[in-house]
């Protein structure tokens, strides 16, 4: 026995992913701009993309360092770069997926909805390797505890990725596209 679905459900799922859509670029302008991707911001440790100062016991203040250092801390130059690149990169990727969402349902484009596919997808893969070539990189001065709102504001929005990929390819528009298709055909 099917139940039927609400005469509204879609238009109500499509406003769910760009609520979603919104809550993971808010997530993701957070993490990066407001905390200046500093996933750890501590008295004694301050680690982030662009930041990288570590508690010096002979002056009793944080020490910032710099590339020629970093490279003598075992930081790879091209590590932390590809690092910033996935970051950032999955950033301006998502804020390009509402626009083809909503001309999708507008226009009952299917290659537009696939358009937003293909953004969500490489944002997610971008996310995902980027904090992890980061964390790679930091992992013997950090723990688990030490990560800050930076880093729980990335991985949620990572795991919101992955869910609004999934909502996305499982969205019941491909019904609403053959429709417009027949009636445009029928219409010739």
């Amino acid at each position: 026995m099917t139940v039927p679905m609400p005469k509204r459900a879609p238009q109500l799922l499509f406003v769910g992913i760009l609520t979603v859509t919104a809550t993971v670029i808010c997530l993701l302008l957070y993490a990066l701009l407001w905390k200046a991707g500093n996933l750890t911001d501590l008295p004694n440790l301050r680690l982030g993309f662009y930041s990288f100062c570590l508690w010096d016991e002979g002056m009793g203040s944080l020490q910032c360092h710099q590339f020629p250092e970093l490279e003598d801390l075992g930081v790879s130059r091209v590590g932390l770069a590809l690092a910033r690149l996935g970051v950032y990169g999955a950033l301006v990727l998502t804020l390009f997926v509402p626009l083809p969402l909503l001309l999708a349902q507008c226009n009952s484009n299917e290659g537009e909805w696939q358009l937003a596919v293909g953004f969500l997808a490489v944002a997610s893969t971008l996310l995902a390797s980027g904090l992890g070539l980061f964390l790679i990189y930091t992992w013997k001065w950090l723990s688990l505890s030490l990560l800050g709102p930076g880093f729980i504001a990335l991985s949620t929005a990572q795991a919101l990725l992955i869910l609004l990929l999934m909502a996305i390819t499982v969205f019941p528009q491909k019904a609403e596209w053959t429709r417009a298709s027949l009636s445009t055909s029928l219409r010739a």
